[in-house]
């Protein structure tokens, strides 16, 4: 079964490759021109999504036609189900037997909004899956700061200095002390403030065959902007193109390296062309091609593969969860989208004599669902399942229909960036914070990014009911253990946080915030101010607020601290701190079972 895999796997990694990518990947390790052939196999965006359900498909490209009365009506995106990481170590270990010199690497973001089974044990259990399906090296992303750089260099070193190897809150989850990763964490651009001392390795020079292969990571230098400020105190976040560039001259000049490839924390996106009509035939590149790289959007990712010294021949990216393999400036550009779904099958020639790159093609390679669970990380899983099963399989409320967020597709945020699931979870910190006792809240406003999954009515992941909402489905939602602040802001201060989500986190781009089911306003891509002044009501749309009037309003507290660029948020006043989100979460879903999802009209798009 294994030789077949193996076989199987190499045979689709030859197939469909994008424009400028080799459609032939060499695979004899005995080469006649004495080259060496490097594989490498690369993930990103793990986020401790262990459980093959979480969320179970990827969708893969055009099209498949949807039929009504025996004709066809449209087309819709390719689906097929995908990942776990006991397939995913399944579907590594089978690309790994057909080269030798294999090496397997990460871009960030293994852990930290994850789901409950990994988020319950403090990412504990992603380390140890990671270990064993043999990661060699990772760069770090922005979720490996949510709990500060000290929870960080735990993941890393365990719980080595002092203590008993035990996690200082809760210990050992079985009474085995946490030894840490057996991977190295790298972060080029992340130094003690005031400092040129980075907190983890900058790089890692392995040598395969007769060549050095110098492998720099890093995440991208606005993190500060997306993570916690008590995380990241102290710490300094640096450019990405200087930082990398200053390494491969050090590394070239001291160790002779010639080859490089950067594990960075930052990425893009596909923009494929609209779906075709139904009486039309696609042309293939409507949808997203986990293979393809159409019409690729990514300033920042462009910017920086544009500025990196021309001897770094790949970028394994990462950070915004999308598919792609593309040719950037020269260099090899890939991302495995999110959640172990896709492995990025990448092979380097590395030149006999010269040592440095002479050629690089990939692959993404989806982690179908259709081969044998790996024994050694189902057992992992399985582990950690049981133990977080009383909590994780209570049902906490019930739902009537999908409640989807901006990263489920389709139908998970409208033309004015207003999504669903984030409106529920805005409706609910109201109602936690509306009595007097708990801060007198007359809105509510909930970050995008924080909305890390939607509920799927279908959904069933510990025996409940459909359209029942388990305890780890509503964390899954929002993981990150958020609590609850209300401050005071003026009805200017109002419109300039409004405000702030536009150009946010760079001009042109937009972070909305979501709203509760009270709060209306407008606003428009005009130049300008974007929301319309006068527009913004706390009573449906009725009323306008007046600037200089205060107004109670509850955030989380990542917000409250400027968290995504909310900067406005930091001069409000008269802070009261409250209860976890995702209580006020779980019983806002208890006390409105069976919950329907709300229409989605508080923000409105004017042109």
């Amino acid at each position: 079964m294994k030789t077949f895999l193996a076989v199987a796997l190499v045979f689709s990694s030859l197939l469909a490759l994008p424009g400028g990518a080799a459609a032939d990947k060499p695979r004899d390790t005995k080469s006649r021109d004495k080259d060496t052939h490097v594989q490498l196999l690369a993930i990103n965006d793990l986020h401790g999504h262990l459980a093959p359900n979480t969320p179970g498909t990827i969708q893969v490209g055009c099209c498949n036609p949807v039929m009504s009365g025996g004709v066809r009506t449209g087309w819709t995106q390719k689906t097929v189900p995908t990942g776990g990481i006991a397939y995913l170590a399944t579907h590594i270990k089978a690309l790994r037997a057909t080269n030798p010199n294999t090496l397997t690497v990460g871009a960030g973001d293994l852990i930290g909004a994850s789901p409950l089974v990994s988020a319950l044990f403090h990412d504990e259990p992603t380390i140890e899956a990671m270990n064993s399906i043999g990661l060699d090296v990772s760069g770090v992303g922005n979720h490996e700061f949510d709990e500060g750089v000290d929870e960080l260099h735990r993941m890393q070193y365990g719980n080595q200095h002092g203590g008993d190897g035990c996690h200082p809150i809760d210990g050992c989850q079985d009474g085995t002390p946490f030894a840490g990763s057996t991977f190295q964490y790298l972060a080029a651009n992340v130094f003690y403030a005031g400092t040129n001392t980075t907190i983890l390795p900058p790089y890692e020079v392995r040598t395969v065959g007769n060549a050095k292969i110098a492998f720099i990571g890093l995440t991208f230098e606005g993190t500060p902007t997306v993570v916690t400020p008590s995380a990241v105190a102290g710490l300094e976040f640096r450019p990405e193109v200087a930082t990398v560039n200053t390494l491969v001259d050090k590394l070239r000049s001291q160790q002779g390296v010639k080859a490089f490839v950067v594990l960075l924390h930052q990425g893009g996106a596909q923009r494929p062309p609209a779906p075709p009509a139904a009486s039309t035939t696609p042309t293939g590149n409507e949808y997203t091609d986990v293979n393809g790289c159409v019409n690729f959007n990514g300033p920042e990712m462009q910017s920086i593969a544009q500025g990196l010294d021309r001897r770094v021949s790949v970028i394994i990216s990462a950070h915004t969860h999308q598919p792609y393999v593309c040719t950037i400036a020269g260099k090899l550009v890939t991302s495995a989208a999110s959640f172990g779904r896709l492995v990025t099958d990448i092979d380097l020639t590395i030149d006999h004599e010269s040592k440095a790159v002479t050629a690089a093609t990939a692959s993404n390679q989806i982690v179908t669902q259709d081969v044998p669970q790996d024994p050694a990380a189902k057992a992992i899983l399985d582990k950690y399942t049981n133990l977080s099963a009383p909590l994780a399989n209570r049902v906490v409320g019930s739902i009537t229909a999908d409640i989807r967020s901006a990263r489920d597709n389709p139908g998970g945020q409208n033309a004015a960036g207003e999504q669903l699931m984030g409106d529920v979870i805005a409706d609910a910190m109201l109602e936690a914070t509306t009595p007097s006792d708990f801060g007198s809240a007359v809105a509510a406003f909930m970050n995008s990014g924080g909305v890390r999954s939607g509920l799927l009515y279908n959904q069933i992941s510990g025996g409940e009911q459909p359209g029942e909402v388990t305890y780890a489905e509503a964390f899954t939602v929002q993981p990150f253990g958020n609590t609850l602040v209300v401050k005071t802001c003026t009805g200017q201060q109002i419109y300039d946080v409004l405000n702030q989500q536009f150009n946010n986190p760079s001009a042109g781009s937009s972070r909305i915030m979501l709203p509760s089911g009270n709060v209306h306003y407008q606003w428009t891509t005009a130049d300008g101010p974007h929301v319309v002044d006068g527009s913004v009501s706390f009573d449906g749309g009725t009323t306008p607020i007046d600037k200089t009037s205060s107004y109670r309003v509850v955030v989380n507290n990542f917000m409250a601290d400027g968290g995504d660029g909310y900067m406005v948020f930091t001069s409000c006043t008269e802070p009261l701190g409250g209860e976890v989100d995702l209580d006020a979460f779980a019983r806002y879903l208890g006390a409105h079972s069976p919950l329907t999802p709300p229409t989605p009209n508080r923000i409105e798009k004017v042109g």
